[in-house]
């Protein structure tokens, strides 16, 4: 038997014993219902009998059908939360738990965990004090406690992600000589095929992460090094939470930079990056805190990346209504969009001013808009699309996104602003704040063109004048984009 079949067979016999303990601890018989109900019966995932709640007798439903006991079509179709046609573990647990009332019945299948920000900033660069509603800057990251990032070390190599239910590879020291360093990063072949061939903690079923997954690991506490001119990393904080994960900066030694971390991804851009139009992949660098597109190969070789490699359910795939009155809920994350953008660009304290203006309003019929984090920001990118790909942002069509001009005259899609800062090691750490391209990624190599993908996340100045940069900035010549769109979120419950 495989370990896979062996976790499924664990996970359902964990459910068994939960649904029994629950039944206990709450006096419930099996139709108990949680007192959280909705109005819409289409707002309920794991409401597998039409109820419009969901309740004990489906969570007992959704065991019999996770361990073979039923075969109910209409059953399974509602218990399938995440709409990947089956139903899992994770499920059934989610099911339960909401049948008891531990959570929301629109608690996310897809969990957006929190970056961890915990500092506010002004957009010169300096931690100020959290302003309250109506001051400058309020509405920032920081403000909003989201889903805390929680990891249990399971002491054998592997990381189980409390919030999402991955397991993770401990450490990308893939030859074991306990040194992290250019000797352990992989070809992106090389690291697609390791997976299928890896052996980790008695599991055979791992796999090369998608750049959802990946991204869900991100941890805004971070120090982005860029530009640092040290040879040693003391002093600096990656974003990855190095007290359950081993991580490694480049390789001075071999002739990399301190921010060479880069993580690949089993995503592909759809589109082509730079001057070679090179197949590209998105990676994390978890030394800088950012998604670019990287090309497979650089200067005629294959380039390489560390890599964390994951196994578990599916992570990532959205699952979006709308609403027919301005709004688009997200049934697998639990967060409410704005169908339409706000139309204009601004910087970013002018962003956050400008969802106060919303609430004040009460745009929409609700006063309790945010700009939002940049990880519940990349949630909704679709990595499917792109201007070049599909003539449209990458996002899913049931949003409008306003079109924009870039710097080489093309019609393109435009970037939005997060309220998360960008730290950096500098003596104004919090003068740039985090983005996401639901456009092109431009950079200036002899030429205005795609450099790192729709779907990339970066970071600009807060604050500023973009034509200060007529070449763009860095290596790959980035476009500064100081002015940026909004998207409007809030929880949906």
């Amino acid at each position: 038997m495989k370990m896979a079949d062996k976790s499924s067979k664990m996970a359902m016999t964990m459910c068994c014993a939960s649904l029994c303990i629950l039944l206990i601890l709450t006096g419930a018989a099996p139709g108990f219902c949680s007192k959280q109900m909705v109005k819409d019966l289409n707002l309920v995932p794991g409401d597998l009998n039409n109820d419009g709640a969901v309740c004990m007798d489906d969570a007992v439903l959704s065991l019999q059908l996770l361990t073979g006991l039923s075969s109910d079509a209409q059953n399974a179709l509602n218990g399938d939360v995440d709409g990947d046609g089956r139903i899992s573990a994770v499920e059934t647990a989610f099911i339960l738990q909401s049948a008891a009332g531990l959570r929301g019945v629109r608690t996310p299948i897809y969990a957006v965990v929190d970056t961890g920000q915990e500092s506010c900033y002004d957009d010169d660069g300096f931690v100020i004090s959290c302003p309250s509603p109506g001051q400058d800057f309020y509405g920032q990251d920081s403000q909003y406690d989201g889903l805390q990032p929680s990891y249990q070390d399971n002491g054998d190599g592997t990381v189980t992600d409390l919030n999402t239910g991955l397991m993770w590879a401990q450490s990308p020291d893939l030859n074991k000589d306990g040194t992290i360093d250019a000797n352990d990063k992989l070809s992106y072949a090389q690291a697609a095929a390791q997976a299928d061939s890896l052996s980790l903690a008695g599991y055979n079923d791992w796999r090369l992460p998608t750049i959802k997954e990946l991204y869900s690991l991100i941890d805004f506490r971070g120090i982005d090094p860029s530009g640092y001119e040290g040879s040693g990393a003391s002093g600096l904080i990656p974003f990855i939470d190095t007290d359950y994960f081993e991580f490694g900066y480049g390789d001075v030694n071999a002739g990399e930079r301190i921010i060479d971390a880069q993580f690949a991804s089993s995503t592909l851009y759809v589109s082509v990056t730079g001057p070679n139009s090179a197949q590209t992949l998105f990676g994390v660098n978890f030394a800088d805190g950012r998604i670019k597109g990287y090309g497979l190969s650089i200067a005629g070789s294959d380039k390489t990346f560390y890599v964390l490699y994951v196994r578990g359910d599916a992570y990532g795939e959205n699952g979006f209504q709308d609403n027919g009155d301005g709004t688009v809920t997200d049934n697998a994350t639990g967060l409410m969009w704005s169908r339409d953008d706000s139309g204009s660009a601004y910087n970013w304290e002018e962003a956050l001013a400008w969802v106060q203006e919303k609430n004040a309003q009460t745009y929409l019929g609700y006063s309790d808009w945010r700009l939002p984090n940049v990880k519940e920001l990349q949630s909704i990118v679709d990595y499917t699309r792109s201007p070049d790909a599909t003539n449209s942002a990458a996002i899913d069509p049931v949003f409008n996104a306003a079109q924009i001009t870039n710097e080489a005259g093309d019609a393109d899609y435009a970037c939005y602003w997060s309220g998360s800062t960008h730290a950096n090691w500098t003596l104004r750490p919090g003068a740039s704040a985090a983005y996401v391209a639901f456009g092109r990624a431009m950079g200036y190599m002899d030429g205005w063109i795609d450099v790192h993908g729709a779907g990339a996340q970066r970071s600009d100045p807060k604050a500023g004048d973009p034509d200060d940069y007529p070449l763009g900035h860095g290596p790959q010549g980035d476009a500064v984009r100081i002015y940026n769109f909004v998207r409007l979120v809030r929880d949906a419950q």
